[in-house]
This record gives structure tokens, C-alpha cells and sequence, in this order.
């Protein structure tokens, strides 16, 4: 692991003085570091990864000054049009750094659906016409890229990216301070599915709240085959919800989403005021971070998604909720709905020690819901 604040350093040396993105967990310990050493009008954390390019956009209209941008691999897709079609050389030719986490990479042994997203990664690059380099895994030599990659942006006036492999820009997770809110996600969970009907399918954002509900369902020795763990595609699991809802409107669905995941792509709460599915009831359990890569904030405690949800058709329960009594009496109100139903629940940041890691393919998985579905 190279030191972050002499790749911070580095960059700056260049006259990269803004940054921007979304966290990822291979670049964990960069961005906690950049929190420290950048004032907030300086280090944005965005909505998506395409946010993001567009407000580095007009950093650099405004200032002339290459900015940088941070993801995942996983939000390049999110990324491909402001890139193309705003950055593009034939367009208004943008520089830019991209630093990005390469999850998924060949023979570090990540998770399956990271698989198609590693393995393509240089070749989207490639495609997109981004010049490249992966990020050395030595102070010098990492230093030297940052130069790079700053100096090739400018230059052609263009994107170019820094690919940072597992370990590189990681550091250390620090635990989670004791919060007031009293509820964790995974008791918001259990207590949704103990006052829920038996048969109601569930859909689990991306992140803990797969495992935590996995780990609530299979309690009793089997898990519902009729759920839905949405563990990549951050941001997307109210519209698989809403699929499952319009499918089969006898069948009530319960999505379990995140805060800074419904902020992701929040134009999907606005189907709420097209599609006629009052046996959905959208969750947000927010704690106000993008807690499984670290725990950076997001605007999840800043905004009122009740407020959102209610102007985008849903039927919500007020206000947020934040204790078992208020989850409890929100479910209640919502029961006899004629339209979509939301909650916000307000949860405390963290995971309790010797939760189960989900020991099902998602192959597997696909095959017992759309089993259960065609009963």
C-alpha cells in the first residue's frame, strides 16, 4: 500500500486542486485521506460517477485547472456518456484524471459479479480512447503516474486514468462511532419482514443489506427463494422491485434499499407516479454513508427523502421514522395502500461481528425465484 497523502501530494504538485467521485473500497484508504486534506468546496462526493464528471467539467470551464474523478470500475458505466459525449475531443475536449478501483481484477479472487467488470476494464478504456496506467505500488513510482496522468490530460485536453489494483490505495476501515439513532439495518430489516405478509418477496440493495437480510431470512433454516439480492448494480434495486411488482400484483414486494443507492439513481422514485403498484413498499435504511466501502457521508441525513417520495407519487409515511414503535406504526399507516408505499428509516452506521457471508450462487438463486414465481 502506497502512503495517500503523498499521492494526494503528488497531484497537487501537478495543480490538481479539486476532486470528485463516488468511494469505492480499493481507493478506501485515498479517500478517507482526501476528507482530512481537502476542504469540502474541493472534494465532492456525488450522486454517481457520472455526476461527477460533469461537476469536474465545469470545475475545469471555471478554473482551467485539471480536476479529478474517483470510482469503482463498477461506475464506469455511469460514466460513458459525460465522458463521450461532454469530454470528448469533438465536443468540449475536457481534461481530467480518472482514479479508478479495479475490482474484479484477474487472480485477486473477488466476488462474481465484479468478474465481467474487472475483466473489461482496460479494454472500456481502451474503447473509450482513455490513455492509461495502473497505479504502482510504490511511493516514487506512484507519484511518477499522478504526474502522468495530470500531464497527458492536459496536453491533449482529454481524460486519462490512473487503474488502481487491490491493496494499492485501500487502507484501513476505521469502526464506526456509537450513534443515537437505535435501530441498525439489520433490525429495521427483521422487524419489516416480522410485520409483513408471509409471502412477500424481498429485494436487497447492493452492499450489507444483502447479507443482513439473507442472514434474517435464513434464521429459521431456509431462505425465501422469492427474493431478490441485488449485490452489484448500485442504485437499481428499486427498479428490479418494481419489475417483480408489475409482474405479479397479488404479491406484495418489499425493497430494501440504500441511502446513497436511491441517491445514485434517484429518477426511478419518479415511476412511483406512473406505475399503478400499490403492493410495493420501498425502504430506504439510511445511515447517511457509503458504509460498505468505508463510511464516507453521503446526503442521505441532508435531504427529505419522505418529501421526494411523497412529490413522486409514493404514499410515504409522513415523516422518517427511527425507532421499532415508529417503523412499526409507519407499516401500520401504509397497510391498506392504494399506491406505491416509502419509508425512511433512520439506522445507525455498522454490521454485527460473525454475520454469515451469503453461501448461494446468484445462478442459484435466479433459478429458485423465477421457480416460485411460475407457481
Amino acid at each position: 500500500m502506497i502512503n495517500q497523502e503523498k499521492l494526494i501530494e503528488a497531484f497537487r504538485r501537478q495543480g490538481v486542486e479539486f476532486f470528485t467521485g463516488v468511494p469505492d473500497s480499493f481507493l478506501n484508504g485515498f479517500c478517507t485521506c482526501l476528507t482530512s486534506a481537502a476542504p469540502p468546496e474541493r472534494h465532492v462526493i456525488t450522486a454517481n460517477e457520472g455526476n461527477a464528471v460533469a461537476v469536474a467539467a465545469g470545475y475545469y470551464l471555471a478554473t482551467g485547472r485539471v480536476p479529478l474523478v474517483y470510482m469503482q470500475n463498477s461506475g464506469m458505466g455511469n460514466a460513458v456518456n459525460p465522458v463521450l459525449s461532454l469530454a470528448d475531443k469533438q465536443v468540449y475536449s475536457i481534461p481530467m484524471v480518472f482514479l479508478i478501483g479495479w475490482r474484479g481484477q484477474s487472480g485477486t479472487g473477488d466476488h462474481d459479479h465484479h468478474a465481467a467488470q474487472g475483466r473489461l476494464t482496460l479494454t472500456l478504456l481502451d474503447d473509450m480512447e482513455i490513455p492509461y496506467r495502473i497505479l504502482s505500488d510504490n511511493d516514487a513510482d506512484a507519484a511518477a503516474d499522478a504526474a502522468w496522468s495530470v500531464q497527458t490530460a492536459r496536453e491533449s485536453s482529454l481524460p486519462a486514468a490512473l487503474v488502481v489494483p487491490k491493496g494499492v490505495c485501500t487502507g484501513e476501515k476505521k469502526p464506526f462511532e456509537n450513534e443515537t439513532y437505535p435501530l441498525s439495518r439489520e433490525d429495521a430489516i427483521r422487524i419489516v419482514i416480522e410485520h409483513s405478509p408471509p409471502d412477500a418477496a424481498c429485494v436487497a440493495t447492493t452492499g450489507r443489506a444483502t447479507r443482513e437480510l439473507y442472514a434474517v431470512r435464513t434464521e429459521n433454516g431456509a431462505y425465501a427463494a422469492r427474493d431478490f439480492l441485488n449485490v452489484g448494480a448500485m442504485g437499481h434495486a428499486v427498479s428490479v422491485a418494481q419489475g417483480l411488482a408489475l409482474a405479479d400484483k397479488s404479491r406484495p414486494v418489499i425493497c430494501f434499499d440504500g441511502d446513497a443507492a436511491a441517491i445514485m439513481h434517484m429518477g426511478s422514485l419518479t415511476m412511483a407516479s406512473k406505475l399503478d403498484v400499490p403492493n410495493l413498499l420501498h425502504i430506504v435504511l439510511n445511515n447517511g454513508a457509503h458504509e460498505s466501502v468505508g463510511g464516507q457521508p453521503s446526503a442521505g441525513h441532508l435531504i427529505d427523502f419522505t418529501g421526494i417520495a411523497a412529490g413522486c407519487g409514493y404514499e410515504t409515511a409522513g415523516k422518517a421514522v427511527e425507532t421499532q414503535r415508529e417503523l412499526c406504526g409507519a407499516i401500520e399507516r401504509l397497510s391498506n395502500r392504494t399506491r406505491a408505499g416509502f419509508i425512511d428509516v433512520k439506522i445507525r452506521k455498522g454490521i454485527r461481528k460473525g454475520l454469515p457471508s451469503i453461501d448461494i450462487s446468484t445462478l442459484e438463486l435466479k433459478k429458485k425465484i423465477m421457480f416460485e414465481y411460475s407457481k
